[in-house]
């Protein structure tokens, strides 16, 4: 790419920073839905375009961390973008959940741009039943 072309792309960008204002920029990515449930939590990730192979999962005691990239398409020399509002470029998320998860026992499933996962409560922060007995 010239050292032109690069200038002209760099100063497209500065333009779109200064025409959308950071809080007008819309949900974060990925876009999430977590369902509690008794003994579980489902957390569904929409993840259009990005490779099961690019996404990395963590769980520390109730916290997950989704991370992962999206590749930017490759460009020939004679093109260039009049809109862009796909982001690419790496993501991380991370939310809490209610209880304590079962991090061994932690399903994902990729299937179509959605990720579906499913965390386990940990026995340890499950409610317990206790007996009273008469004295």
């Amino acid at each position: 790419m010239s050292p032109l072309r690069q200038v002209g792309r760099l100063q497209e960008e500065i333009n779109r920073l200064f025409e959308e204002p950071y809080w007008n920029r819309g949900a974060e990515f990925p876009a999430l839905n977590v369902y509690v449930r008794e003994d579980d939590a489902l957390i569904t990730a929409q993840v259009p375009g990005i490779e099961p192979t690019d996404l990395d999962i963590s769980i520390l005691g109730n916290t997950l961390t989704l991370r992962g990239k999206r590749k930017a398409e490759a460009l020939k020399e004679e093109e260039s973008y009049t809109r862009q509002e796909r982001g690419t470029g790496e993501f991380v998320r991370s939310l809490q959940l209610p209880f304590q998860v079962d991090s061994g026992k932690v399903e994902a499933q990729f299937r179509n741009g959605m990720l579906k996962i499913v965390l386990p409560r940990a026995e340890s922060d499950k409610p317990k039943r206790i007996s009273v007995k008469a004295a």
